[in-house]
């Protein structure tokens, strides 16, 4: 997959992007942006489950990433929630934080405008849509082959699993697919496969939700 330093939740922003339509007022999918920074946490063992809840595995280590530091103190500093809640509490903070390290890193362009010639404002847009793309079209290679789960590195994998959870991709038959490259990402650490079903299931229940009230 193109650009392998990016996180998962970097990874996930930019996927969510829309490519036809490259500028964008505000970050895209706070929620999916999150699940990805819980399941990267997760898999560099900063984050454990603990009966159903998100709990740092040590008090002072770092992951050494401002955005993924930003999620972890809040954890450590906030009451104790399951995954699903912290999929979406407070989601905008990171959602955020991971576009401004984006436009830090050059995929993403900020421009600042005016509101009726006065008022000022941040406008985002792509400035890599070709690599955007790449990353796109090997994601949905990940979900519908050729190759199978097993062939598949864990990080790919479980970016898969969370793009097809928001439906990034449509509403394919990607449900087997999906549980096999579920096993494969959860490789990466014991326990990682409730995790990555846990905040998965929360992104597809929120999108048929929303699905719901947009068709009322």
């Amino acid at each position: 997959m193109p650009n392998a330093p990016l996180s998962l939740p970097a990874r996930l922003c930019l996927l969510a992007w829309d490519t036809g339509r490259p500028a964008a007022g505000t970050a895209p999918r706070t929620d999916l942006v999150r699940a990805g920074a819980l399941v990267e946490l997760a898999r560099r063992g900063l984050l454990t489950d603990v009966d159903g809840i998100a709990t740092p595995v040590d008090l002072d280590a770092s992951a050494g990433d401002p955005v993924l530091d930003g999620l972890l103190d809040l954890v450590r500093e906030s009451c104790p929630h399951s995954w699903r809640t912290w999929v979406t509490l407070r989601a905008r903070v990171t959602s955020d934080a991971v576009r401004e390290q984006l436009v830090a890193q050059g995929y993403v362009r900020a421009e600042k405008r005016r509101v009726l010639g006065v008022f000022p404002s941040v406008e985002y847009a792509l400035a890599r849509v070709v690599v955007v793309q790449a990353l796109r079209e090997e994601t949905g290679q990940a979900l519908r082959g050729p190759l199978p789960a097993a062939g598949i590195c864990d990080r790919d994998a479980a970016v898969a699993v969370l793009a097809a959870a928001a439906h990034l991709f449509g509403e394919g038959p990607l449900e087997q697919r999906t549980r096999e490259l579920t096993e494969r990402a959860a490789e990466a650490r014991p326990g990682l496969a409730r995790i990555v079903r846990e905040v998965s299931t929360t992104l597809t229940e929120r999108r048929a939700r929303s699905a719901v009230t947009a068709s009322h």
